[in-house]
């Protein structure tokens, strides 16, 4: 009997062993099946689920897993998405705001998943480093606060605006007085659309810096690439001023960026470069040099105006006393402008039959004066003047009689007769 019990102790310890085998084996197989595997669920987790009851102000969704989880209050406010519209059965794309709230209910939203289909398109825009289009919602000390999405923003740094929008002069400025308008400037933006580039993004920290630069000058860049394969020298391009600099001005032509030295302005002198052009303003050019591959680009606007030279010559002549007009004095004499565009040079030993230390003794800016044109040379385009010359009166001979004159005469032969004995 022992030994049965023993034999039968032996086999239900068998038996139990067998039964918990199999036991196992089932829910190893029960949960190896999808429909019936233990999802975790997380914050942030975009799932598809089923409506299974729509009340006031509320989705109550079945998102599988033995899960149902609400929607409700401003997460069904959705831009296009309207709850009249969906019905029991219907499929729905939520986010997950909380796995479970302090009744333990799974939180839902539909709102955010339309946030979070905008964010992964704005991730894919990076990755791609495709253009973004933002609308300027606000405007502040540093920059321009943006629209990308619903309830989206991002920030545009004032730096990364194109300059022309934003400075009147092309180039970024310092100073109180510049801040204020800078400021105003950027306020006027608002409501306007900005193609931009991502610097940076981050979903988690709910951060977006944006760039306009990038694509301005991306497209630029693809422009300018164009114009140097077919530019040569001589060549006549339309562009647009896109700064003022003390030496010149630049120019963006075909997306081609030069500069236009003070020398290459007008044919006449420019005292004030920001009195004649203006940021944006447009502008036809001659391309005079390309170095190192187009990195330095010359360009001229005055070889695309008339030369007053040519007139000059044909209307003055050298011995002609002329009026001009004092347009700068300088230690070794005075500039004076005889018409547009022509300029000469009263050299300081032409100012007086005296000794001249001080050329601005004499002459002032501003002093409209008569000179004598002394030189006029066309290869150096130079006309030298003088104002001593100019103030010279000619010596009148003097008039004499017949009776005088004959007397003259007859004491000249008789000078020139022998002399008796």
């Amino acid at each position: 009997m022992n030994e049965a019990k023993g034999c039968s102790a032996r086999s239900g310890r068998f038996l139990f062993v067998m039964d918990n085998t199999k036991l196992y084996s089932q829910l190893e197989e029960f949960l190896s099946g999808s429909a019936n595997q233990l999802k975790v669920l997380h914050k942030g987790d975009i799932i598809e689920g089923t409506i299974v009851d729509i009340r006031p102000g509320t989705i109550v969704v079945d998102v599988g897993f033995k899960s149902e989880g609400i929607v409700a209050g401003r997460e069904l406010k959705a831009e296009g998405f309207d709850i009249k519209e969906h019905k029991v059965g219907d499929k729905l794309l939520v986010y997950v705001v909380k796995p479970e709230d302090d009744e333990g209910q799974l939180v839902l939203s539909v709102r955010r998943t339309q946030q979070a289909g905008t964010w992964i398109k704005l991730e894919e825009a990076k990755k791609s480093n495709d253009v973004v289009e933002a609308v300027v919602a606000e405007a502040n000390n540093g920059g321009l606060i943006v629209e990308l999405g619903k309830d989206i923003r991002g920030f545009i740094p004032t730096s990364q605006l194109d300059a022309s929008r934003v400075y009147t002069e092309g180039a970024k400025k310092v100073g109180k007085d510049i801040s204020e308008r800078v400021q105003k400037k950027l306020t006027s933006l608002i409501g306007e659309k900005i193609q931009t580039k991502i610097i940076e993004l981050d979903r988690e920290k709910n951060r977006i810096i944006l760039s306009e630069k990038m694509v301005t000058q991306a497209r630029d860049l693809e422009q300018r690439e164009d114009t140097l394969k077919k530019v040569k020298e001589g060549d006549v391009l339309k562009g647009h001023i896109s700064g003022l600099a003390p030496f010149g001005v630049f120019v963006n032509a075909e997306g081609l960026e030069g500069l236009v030295h003070l020398s290459e302005l007008s044919w006449d002198k420019v005292d004030d470069i920001s009195s004649v052009y203006k940021v944006g303003d447009a502008i036809e050019v001659m391309v005079i040099g390309i170095l190192d591959g187009g990195k330095r680009v010359a360009y001229s606007a005055k070889r695309m105006q008339k030369d007053p030279w040519n007139e000059a010559i044909s209307r003055f002549k050298v011995g002609d006393i002329v009026d001009g007009v004092v347009q700068r004095v300088v230690p070794y004499g005075a500039f004076v402008r005889l018409g547009e565009g022509l300029n000469g040079l009263i050299h300081i030993s032409e100012m007086s039959d005296k000794l001249v230390k001080d050329p601005s003794d004499i002459v002032k800016l501003g002093d409209p004066i008569k000179v004598k044109i002394l030189s006029i040379s066309s290869t150096e385009r130079h006309l030298g003047l003088s104002l001593k010359a100019a103030l010279e009166t000619p010596k009148t001979k003097k008039k004499i009689s017949k009776k005088e004159l004959e007397q003259a005469v007859d004491e000249a032969i008789e000078a020139e007769l022998p002399k008796e004995g």
